[in-house]
């Protein structure tokens, strides 16, 4: 009689955690200011108030925004502030940035409150392909709440992992 296939892994103390699994929805947009300039290059603020006012911000509701403008122009830093006064009752976050600094921030929030108790003393896989945007920085940020608890970091797949750290006795 052939010996019977025992899944170790399942079986283990090991706990893996899946950075996609904590992705938020909702879409991400980018909202380029320079047509809201005069002649793309130059912000007047009695024009640039009005637009803002005239804006239908309610169709960024529940949508992740990074401003940015894409021309070399002088903005002043309350030009982006008077924007998010308008799109923080709508949208589900606002950053000046690109997409990837827009992601950064998304995952600097949702890890720091991130807990880290049901991983205490216990080997931990963080598992490394997505099908979501993960910036790398969420990955050592999550490095960084976990080595302090954890008995091991390894990265990957359970059949194929990394050791990234592992607690001395």
């Amino acid at each position: 009689m052939a010996d019977k296939i025992v899944n170790r892994v399942a079986k283990s103390s090991l706990k893996t955690i899946d950075l996609e699994d904590f992705y938020p929805k909702g879409p991400r947009t980018v909202i380029d200011i320079k047509e809201w300039l005069f002649h793309e290059l130059i912000l007047k603020e009695i024009d640039f108030r009005e637009y803002l006012k005239n804006h239908d911000w309610s169709q960024y509701k529940n949508h992740y925004l990074a401003l940015t403008c894409s021309v070399d122009a002088v903005i002043p830093s309350w030009a982006y502030m008077l924007i998010a006064t308008y799109s923080s009752p709508f949208s589900a976050k606002t950053i000046v940035g690109n997409l990837q600094q827009l992601e950064t921030a998304i995952f600097q929030d949702m890890l720091s409150s991130f807990s880290v108790e049901a991983y205490k003393d216990v080997p931990v896989i963080i598992k490394g392909c997505s099908n979501k945007p993960i910036p790398e920085t969420a990955y050592i940020q999550l490095i960084e709440k976990l080595q302090p608890v954890a008995k091991s970091i390894m990265f990957g797949e359970a059949c194929s992992t990394v050791a990234l750290y592992k607690k001395k006795k």
